[in-house]
């Protein structure tokens, strides 16, 4: 006679599911997201930040560059 399956046969041992939780928590960075959330928002006032902060230079290459005349895109 055979016993029949349950849904909790496959479980492994407390220790063992403890280790994969912890090692879930590791890869998901999980006491970091702890710290930022009992830090607060960051702050919003200009003199928290006074630097100006520069854009990035777009470089348009030449082929691009003839697509866009080709399509009366004019890229200055």
């Amino acid at each position: 006679m055979t016993r029949a399956r349950t849904s909790y046969d496959e479980i492994d041992s407390p220790a063992v599911m403890r280790q994969d939780a912890a090692a879930t928590g590791r890869a998901l960075r999980l006491d970091r997201i702890a710290r930022a959330a009992v830090d607060g928002p960051p702050s919003l006032e200009y003199d928290d930040f006074p630097h100006e902060v520069a854009k990035r230079e777009i470089p348009v290459d030449e082929a691009a560059s003839r697509i866009a005349n080709a399509l009366r895109l004019y890229l200055d």
